[in-house]
């Protein structure tokens, strides 16, 4: 059986909140965009498998370096520089430059440490921001304490964080 077969079990996301993601995205006639770092396009997997995505998910994009983040989603460089990318207000920039970037109402921005490295401190670690319509309305810092767990884990605790914490700010 090939592996893309199991993709809904390989990556447990909550459908149901997915699904009332998108049906507030819809009712609002809103539309969103994801930056990604630490969690490497799986929001953006997240947010394209609900149903009629096409009608509010504008895209997305992964950006691990400095300048690939200041290049496509405006990232101050200088800033960026001293925290590694990982920060609140380079979530934030993120959140605001890929709603600029594809022209969506609504911009998520994730960076952080998924495995210990010297970096960190050898934390885990991410900082997310939701920016709406050129304001940021949450910027938070997750951490994940269990070093033992696989990247892939600590990547799916710090989506499905982030997807809780958009549903908190679409509903309010």
């Amino acid at each position: 059986m090939p592996a893309f077969t199991n993709i809904c079990t390989m990556l447990p996301f909550d459908q149901k909140l997915l699904s009332e993601i998108g049906k507030e995205l819809l009712k609002n006639e809103q539309t969103i965009a994801v930056a990604e770092s630490v969690t490497t396009g799986m929001i953006q997997q997240a947010m394209g498998s609900i149903k009629d995505a096409m009608q509010f998910y504008q895209g997305g994009i992964t950006t691990y370096n400095i300048p690939q983040k200041f290049r496509h989603l405006g990232v101050e460089p200088i800033a960026a520089e001293k925290c590694n990318a990982v920060s609140g207000a380079v979530a934030s920039q993120m959140a605001l430059g890929v709603s600029a970037l594809f022209g969506s109402h609504w911009g998520i921005g994730i960076t952080g440490y998924a495995s210990p490295v010297p970096e960190s401190g050898n934390r885990l670690f991410a900082y997310f921001a939701i920016a709406f319509r050129k304001k940021v309305l949450a910027e938070k810092i997750l951490h994940h304490r269990k070093k033992t767990d696989s990247v892939a884990d600590v990547q799916l605790t710090y989506v499905n964080a982030v997807l809780a914490a958009l549903h908190k700010v679409l509903s309010s």
